[in-house]
């Protein structure tokens, strides 16, 4: 693609997200939504191949059916309330719609169906930009909405959870596995987004620098299946020997990074006497914690044949950035340590 085209589009992204951030008005909202879809359909398409046009049309025909809900819903509420306001959503029947409206373009199940397969017609470079930036406009708009329905969020949020988790266990396709694992943590992050907005926040970073060590290490390897992950040890020794614990991270378990957020909002449900919704959730996270050990076995306890062919590639030079991937691999893996440190901001 010419830079320029490229850069005008990536401009339209940021400047889609940044309006959204920005605006009090339903009707702006609406309209840097509506930039950032059409700023990244270019980008999907890009490579002409009939599987990435199918998914960019996929994606194109969601998002339009949530920008056209969440814009009857605003429209409908200034009717009843005669507000525009973001803040002054009061009327339960526009909250609900602009609700689901906010799921479905973000990919909360059971709106979750068009992700995996938009995810796997696409390269992994816009993959990522798909599974992290896309998801901080509809979460801007899902903070300032979030006060006033809390069982819908609920049931949203545990659908999520255990589709994200019973999705990816039959799956042998690394982008669809990734697309399970972002709906899980996006039902993780809406669990307590009425209760403590920080935490959504801080789950969001965490998840958005788990997944980018996730992608950057498939595209490194040039890996699209799990088999093909066999191979990764002859490309990248010491980035396999640490892949396991990017995975094992995104997971939950301890001492890495991924556990903080799962563990500080199992303890907010627990303190908002939502015991049964917590252990419902700390149950389904079991579920992707199985996939994510699948993809380590495949990667670190495999070996392809050792032929020539096989065991050369470590030989040759990458031409691949490797400072985004080391920093966003010690955050995956780090954090975990400066907990209380990131709690006490939180609370400022």
């Amino acid at each position: 693609m010419n830079p320029y085209i490229m850069a005008i589009l990536l401009f339209g992204l940021g400047l889609g997200t940044t309006m959204t951030f920005a605006s009090s008005h339903w009707l702006l909202a609406w309209m840097g939504l509506e930039i950032n879809t059409l700023a990244i359909i270019p980008l999907m398409a890009q490579h002409h191949h009939p599987r990435a046009i199918e998914a960019t049309t996929k994606y194109f025909l969601t998002q339009a059916t949530a920008a056209a809900t969440l814009l009857f819903a605003s429209v409908t509420n200034a009717w009843l309330t005669g507000q525009w306001d973001i803040q002054q959503m009061t009327h339960p029947v526009p909250i609900t719609m602009i609700t689901l409206a906010l799921a479905l373009k973000i990919g909360l199940a059971p709106l979750h169906t068009w992700l995996p397969e938009v995810l796997q017609g696409l390269d992994l470079t816009t993959g990522l930009i798909l599974s992290t930036w896309q998801k901080l406009a509809p979460f801007a708009l899902l903070l300032q909405i979030s006060k006033s329905d809390q069982t819908i969020l609920i049931i949203l949020a545990l659908a999520s959870t255990l589709v994200g988790g019973w999705g990816g266990l039959n799956q042998t396709q690394l982008r669809k596995i990734l697309a399970y694992s972002s709906i899980a943590h996006l039902g993780w992050m809406m669990l307590v987004i009425q209760f403590a907005p920080s935490l959504t926040l801080l789950a969001l970073v965490l998840y958005f620098a788990m997944t980018f060590s996730a992608f950057l290490t498939f595209k490194i390897n040039n890996a699209t299946t799990i088999n093909s992950l066999a191979t990764a040890w002859t490309k990248a020794p010491i980035l396999t020997t640490l892949t396991p614990m990017i995975l094992l991270s995104l997971g939950g378990l301890p001492p890495l990074t991924g556990f903080m957020s799962k563990w500080l909002i199992l303890q907010e449900l627990t303190k908002q006497d939502l015991a049964p919704t917590a252990t419902i959730a700390a149950l389904t996270a079991l579920l992707s914690l199985y996939f994510y050990l699948r993809l380590s076995y495949a990667m670190t306890l495999t070996m392809s044949p050792n032929n020539l062919l096989g065991t050369t590639p470590w030989r040759l030079t990458s031409t691949q950035l490797s400072l985004p991937l080391s920093a966003s691999t010690m955050m995956a893996c780090a954090l975990l340590p400066l907990a209380p440190a990131i709690t006490a901001l939180l609370t400022l």
